[in-house]
C-alpha cells in the first residue's frame, strides 16, 4: 500500500484553490471546493490531455480541450466525448496538511 503524500498545508490552500502534484509518479489534480477536498488523476480519458486547468461547473471539471466533463467527487465521466471515468484518489487532512493517496495500490 502506498503512503499518503503531503500536498500543501491546509492554511495555504483556500477554497477555490487547485494544485497539480505528483503522487507515486502520477500527476494528480487536487481541488478545494466549498463542498470539500477532491483529487483526480490529471488526465482526460478522451485524449490524454490535462484536466486541472479546465473550468469548474459545481463539482465537475470541464476538459479544456474538448469539453468532456468529470465529477470531481467520484471521477465519473458526466459528458462526452470521454466515456471512461478518471481515477479518483482519497484525500484527507492530517496534522494541518492536505494529503492524497494513490488508491490503486489497494487493488
Amino acid at each position: 500500500m502506498a503512503d499518503w503524500t503531503r500536498v500543501v498545508p491546509l492554511a495555504d490552500f483556500p477554497v477555490g484553490s487547485r494544485r497539480v502534484v505528483d503522487v507515486d509518479g502520477v500527476a494528480v489534480a487536487v481541488f478545494h471546493l466549498p463542498e470539500g477536498l477532491y483529487a483526480i488523476e490529471d488526465v482526460c480519458t478522451h485524449d490524454g490531455g490535462e484536466l486541472a486547468s479546465g473550468e469548474l461547473a459545481g463539482c465537475e471539471i470541464v476538459c479544456p480541450r474538448h469539453g468532456a466533463r468529470f465529477d470531481l467527487r467520484t471521477g465519473k465521466v458526466t459528458a462526452p466525448p470521454a466515456y471512461t471515468d478518471v481515477a479518483s484518489l482519497p484525500v484527507r487532512v492530517r496534522e494541518g496538511w492536505v494529503e492524497v493517496r494513490d488508491a490503486r495500490w489497494d487493488e
